[in-house]
């Protein structure tokens, strides 16, 4: 089955076609890692998660290799170290150590590479002295600037005119430019900056400019041309569309063969923003929700739309997750049948990542639980675990998601002893409201003469 996905470069859906299908490659930007990672951030983690699934599943686990890089030197890093007063070195170890925590909770899988932007400044320097060499790039008096007219494909990816190019720059303003949209290439070094911020270079001292360093990340790990680039949609510019310039100049061919981009993240349909206060933390959200909760949330739309992130859509997710777990509680005891993921669930998934569409096709799963008999549990049961591995989801032991997360136990806890301090104290009218109250939320109290214990009973299974 064929895998189309939307590549952004071509404004078109297009067939994904390898350069070697032994070795197909991937790169997606990841995060600088300064602070805790909000939601927006997770999003792209997670997409690309899937679509690393899925190429493992088509051309094998031994011949794709993706990376995901750590940009621990820049801009930000630097002011939140100072402010902080503690080195750049145990910050960027702080924040990245929780980010890969955080990710591995919303289930994604550690990429083949995880490339540190301070390990791979020699090959930044190696491109730009190529690029200055080519007429491409030139020293300023803040560093060394690429110099944008020089490429009369610039501007291709975001289809941005020249006058928005400038308008939207993100660059410091330097006397010495060319021309205004020229970009960073290397930064001299500021005498307030700290000496781990610097790296000797041919240029003087100083430190990559943000885009460089993707460029010698993603070459030095997966080569000069790779097959799929991806990235959230903001990145398109200036951070991909400046990638592409020097990559693209620098090597005389083209970066990546698709470039990929999801789509925004709002929250309650407005911007998530820190000045609006409504940002939410991954490392928080763990906190109050399951890593599969937050994940199926981020997946339950397509990923090149817009996410609206709502309580309700958390809400949403768990209840679906608990009737997908409550179908596999059913079938408990039945060996799964071996098998591929289910046809519905990959046609979904190559048609360029319809987790909406893949989602109720295990939906539909899980209604043939209720219905089947149970002669063929097994073939469901397979297709329902072999769905949930392709999406990452279904990864815990139903049993266990049926006991609920560590707050819901000790939410049952206090209640249960709540009933029976009211059994002590002789009040009965108390103790049978509480019992009967987690009895219609399928808790079972079991009463004993060491005490009283609870368990989730299997509840009866509805549709919808």
């Amino acid at each position: 089955m064929d895998i189309r996905l939307t590549d952004t470069l071509t404004r078109a859906k297009r067939v994904f076609a390898p350069q070697d299908p032994k070795r197909v490659t991937m790169y997606v930007c990841g995060p600088t890692v300064y602070s805790f990672a909000h939601v927006g951030n997770a999003r792209p983690p997670v997409v690309f998660d899937v679509l690393f699934r899925l190429l493992k599943l088509k051309y094998g686990a031994d011949h794709v290799l993706y990376a995901s890089n750590i940009t621990d030197i820049d801009d930000k890093i630097i002011a939140a170290a100072t402010a902080e007063g503690q080195t750049i070195g145990r910050l960027t170890a702080h924040y990245e150590q929780v980010y890969r925590q955080d990710m591995a909770a919303l289930g994604v899988l550690e990429p083949t590479f995880r490339p540190r932007a301070t390990e791979h400044v020699a090959g930044m320097i190696d491109i730009i002295e190529t690029l200055v060499a080519k007429g491409h790039a030139y020293r300023g008096d803040a560093g060394v600037l690429f110099h944008v007219p020089s490429m009369e494909a610039y501007g291709r990816l975001s289809g941005r005119r020249r006058e928005d190019i400038l308008a939207g720059s993100r660059v410091e303003i330097d006397s010495s430019k060319r021309d205004p949209a020229d970009f960073a290439l290397w930064k001299a070094s500021k005498p307030e900056e700290p000496e781990e911020a610097r790296w000797s270079s041919p240029f003087g001292a100083g430190r990559p400019g943000w885009h460089i360093e993707c460029s010698a990340m993603a070459r030095a790990v997966l080569g000069e041309t790779i097959d799929i680039h991806g990235g959230g949609l903001d990145l398109i510019f200036p951070h991909h569309e400046n990638e592409i310039a020097q990559s693209e100049c620098a090597h005389g061919k083209p970066m990546a063969r698709y470039w990929l981009h999801n789509g925004f993240l709002s929250m309650d349909a407005d911007k998530m923003s820190k000045s609006l206060g409504n940002v939410k933390l991954v490392h928080d959200l763990l906190r109050l929700h399951d890593g599969e909760t937050v994940r199926l949330a981020l997946l339950s739309a397509h990923y090149r739309g817009p996410l609206d992130w709502t309580e309700a859509l958390l809400t949403q997710s768990k209840m679906t997750l608990d009737r997908l777990y409550n179908a596999l509680r059913r079938m408990r005891g039945v060996e799964p049948a071996a098998g591929g993921a289910p046809d519905g669930v990959l046609k979904a998934l190559c048609d360029d990542l319809n987790t909406p569409q893949a989602l109720a096709e295990v939906s539909a799963l899980a209604t043939q639980a209720n219905k089947a008999v149970e002669a063929d549990w097994p073939r469901i049961k397979g297709d329902l675990l072999a769905a949930g591995d392709l999406l990452g989801l279904l990864q815990r032991d139903p049993e266990d998601w049926a006991r609920g997360d560590a707050i819901d136990a000790s939410r049952t806890d206090a209640r249960v002893a709540a009933r029976v301090a009211a059994r002590q104290a002789k009040d009965f009218v108390e103790a049978d409201r509480i019992r009967q109250e987690l009895a219609a939320e399928g808790i079972e109290i079991m009463d004993g003469p060491h005490g009283s214990t609870w368990r989730k009973i299997e509840v009866p299974f509805r549709d919808g």
